[in-house]
């Protein structure tokens, strides 16, 4: 009765947050009892500018304005609607969050299946996530990978980086106004329900990478050494940057070519045309220098499994958290462009010893090393931990 076979995602349709979920379970050795459910946001025409609302709220706005739609336009044809509908057909798979569907299952299948490890990752997921466990509250174990913001008694487990807890730091306070500080989250220091990460929970362990060198084997393993792979993200509003930091990096991969065997660029979802486009210009016909452009197989994973150094643009903790993860040499650009609690988040890797900044005066093939990150591996065993301080366990792999 007490022992966790199974685990239900919510995700929010983020894969930087949904990955986090994933990883977890994984870790946990539940991935094969899994289901993922997903808050869906309306898309499409006027939606698209509205994702600072509640989804709940949100939802209901888009019911009304179809409505009206049909009502008062009922000639016009679906097609030429501007609103599009939740979801789409490749996402059948995925089920629907309803907070009442899923506390009914973990209580109906409670006598057979036992308790349900309940994740969760995002503001969307926050509402469907807590109620969920106000009506299940005996058959489901609650955890919240990002911090919630407020409340933080209603999950059994928070999972979060401790650069989200900067606002509480005395450097962090004098940028705070007297008067602000009261609407700043978090107020209060991490609760015994507080799980703190130094980055993001990822699914790059050792099984995966283990997988990925063997899947582009023959593309990447017989590339000249050593192989310094750019990860490109995208600005930020506490990481502003734009052609002027490409523009810089292409500087510096010019100045340290001579130290390396190869190089492999990838841009991310975010990254902007103003910083593609400089580095296209410069490394399109490079005979040394390969750019990701997007077409087949993404090559990431494979990536931190055959890189021998990296060079990341600042923005990204969940790029930066994968690479230091690995024990490789992570070289940083644009760190100093962040503000605050991702510069905070830049200065614990650095005192770690796990990133220094790229200059363009390194010499590629000196490799440095460090205890990798180990976030993902260390929360599943936090949680491990609640859920034997109420009595549960996990079944054993």
């Amino acid at each position: 009765m007490g022992v966790i076979r199974r685990a239900i995602v919510i995700g929010n349709g983020v894969a930087g947050a949904e990955n986090q979920c994933l990883a977890l379970v994984r870790a946990l050795g539940l991935s094969h009892k899994s289901t993922l459910y997903r808050v869906s946001r309306p898309r499409g025409g006027l939606n698209d500018r509205l994702h600072w609302l509640p989804v709940s709220l949100h939802q209901k706005l888009d019911n009304a304005i179809r409505h009206m739609n049909v009502d008062s336009i009922s000639k016009v044809s679906s097609r030429s609607q501007k609103v599009m509908p939740m979801g789409d057909k490749s996402e059948k798979c995925i089920l629907e969050a309803n907070a009442e569907h899923i506390s009914n299952v973990a209580r109906e299948t409670f006598d057979k299946d036992g308790p349900v490890l309940l994740v969760a990752s995002g503001r969307d997921t926050i509402p469907i996530a807590t109620s969920v466990k106000q009506l299940a509250p005996e058959n489901v174990f609650l955890t919240q990978i990002q911090h919630p913001r407020s409340n933080l008694d209603r999950f059994d487990l928070v999972i979060t980086p401790r650069h989200d807890y900067y606002p509480l730091t005395p450097e962090a306070q004098k940028h705070i106004p007297w008067f602000l500080r009261r609407w700043v989250t978090p107020r209060e220091p991490p609760g015994k329900n507080v799980v703190l990460t130094i980055g993001a929970l990822h699914l790059a362990d050792s099984v995966a990478l283990q997988g990925a060198a063997s899947a582009w084997l023959y593309e990447l393993a017989p590339l000249p050494k050593p192989l310094v792979v750019v990860n490109i993200g995208g600005p930020t509003r506490h990481c502003r940057y734009g052609a002027d930091l490409a523009k810089q990096l292409t500087s510096s991969l010019l100045s340290v070519l001579p130290t390396c065997g190869s190089v492999r660029v990838s841009f991310s979802r975010r990254t902007p045309r103003s910083v593609s486009d400089v580095l296209m210009a410069n490394f399109h016909d490079h005979q040394h220098v390969s750019i990701w452009n997007g077409q087949g197989p993404n090559p990431h994973m494979g990536h931190l499994a055959w890189a021998d150094a990296f060079v990341i643009t600042a923005d990204s903790v969940s790029m930066l958290s994968e690479a230091c993860s690995t024990g490789k040499p992570v070289y940083v650009i644009g760190a100093d462009r962040c503000t605050w609690k991702f510069a905070d988040f830049q200065k614990s890797l650095q005192s770690l010893g796990m990133v220094r900044p790229f200059a363009g005066e390194e010499d590629m093939s000196s490799g440095w090393s460090y205890s990798p990150l180990h976030d993902t591996e260390d929360a599943a065993h936090q949680v491990i931990e609640a859920l034997s301080a109420r009595g549960w366990k996990l079944q054993p792999h």
